[in-house]
């Protein structure tokens, strides 16, 4: 049913994007929208359009938006308008301007809209959301989340300074390249009503952006009134390279690994942490699951299983993160957000 499809951008996210799009549809037909005129034709692509009229001429069915995130709201509002299904990388955006516009837009024209925040679809991660689910450590009572890689280790095979995650006119800077972890904490610990955060440049890397982003969530108070709170620490410098999460329980504490795909467990009363699941994903195991997902909610009417909206709170998070560190790591509200008095 899908015979053609738009590739925004081709980074390294939009080759893998493009990669995946010919081994899952290899007789479909696939365009790369680039923003520079260049004569080669990309591996696995049937051709490339470079203004944004021709890409909407080609009448693509779906389109993967992959360009810089500063772009993704002006590129995906205008395929929006012609109908087109959307999967937009993360972050969706750099600012909330545009946003509940474009999603607004896809409701209107019946047009599916999903962010890509692969990480949900990690085997690992989703026994480590069923499990604190199960209440396997009872009552959570604190969260830690880190995530962290020395930016010159990301790709070792380029210059990092000239990387879009080393530009803040690209949408660079840890709290919105890895903002994954904001997505899967509300995810699993629900909404977040308070921000406190700092933001700062520490190392000597040769970037614009900040380089690690210390947060504290307050998740929405549960019905007993307590409220659960989540500490977070994003940067760009650590060499030994991490992706962890740890709920602290009154019966013990549960940990997820998002490297080794472990999770483990310390029981009240224990001595060491026990292995309760492990899987390992391969590189494009999440995306893969990623795109069949969105087949289904096309095809199937099957619930994506990541949305424009997720991706709305998640950039809500990061504004209230923003506005926190200027106000010098004040308390701020969620819902105090005001569009009209943010600049971009």
């Amino acid at each position: 049913m899908i015979e053609r499809i738009l590739i925004v951008g081709l980074g390294s996210i939009g080759n893998r994007h493009l990669r995946l799009a010919r081994d899952l549809m290899p007789k479909a037909d696939i365009r790369i929208l680039r923003h520079l005129a260049k004569n080669e034709l990309p591996e696995y692509a049937n051709g490339c359009f470079f203004s944004i009229q021709d890409a909407v001429d080609f009448a693509p069915q779906i389109a993967i938006i992959a360009n810089p995130a500063p772009f993704h709201i002006a590129t995906a509002q205008t395929l929006a308008e012609a109908g087109v299904h959307l999967l937009i990388e993360k972050p969706l955006s750099v600012s909330l301007h545009g946003i509940s516009k474009l999603i607004e837009t896809c409701q209107r024209h019946n047009v599916l809209l999903s962010t890509g925040y692969n990480l949900r679809f990690f085997i690992s991660l989703q026994r480590y959301r069923k499990l604190l689910s199960e209440d396997i450590i009872g009552k959570i009572l604190s969260v830690r989340c880190e995530v962290g890689q020395y930016l010159p280790s990301w790709r070792p095979d380029g210059d990092y300074r000239k990387s879009v995650s080393a530009k803040h006119e690209m949408g660079g800077g840890p709290l919105l390249e890895l903002s994954h972890e904001l997505d899967y904490l509300r995810w699993i610990f629900g909404e977040v009503e308070w921000v406190k955060a700092t933001l700062r440049q520490q190392s000597n890397l040769e970037i614009d952006v900040e380089d690690i982003a210390h947060l504290i969530l307050g998740f929405l108070p549960a019905l007993d009134g307590n409220q659960l709170i989540a500490t977070v620490n994003i940067d760009f410098f650590r060499h030994d390279t991490t992706r962890v999460c740890i709920a602290i329980g009154e019966k013990g504490s549960l940990r997820w690994n998002g490297l080794t795909g472990v999770v483990d467990l310390f029981d009240e009363g224990s001595k060491d942490w026990k292995e309760l699941f492990r899987h390992l994903e391969m590189r494009d195991d999440s995306y893969v699951a990623e795109w069949i997902n969105f087949f289904e909610s096309l095809i199937k009417q099957k619930a994506l299983m990541t949305t424009g909206e997720d991706g709305l709170k998640v950039m809500e998070i990061i504004e209230a993160a923003r506005q926190s560190d200027l106000s010098g790591g004040i308390r701020f509200d969620v819902k105090a957000l005001n569009i009209k008095e943010i600049p971009l």
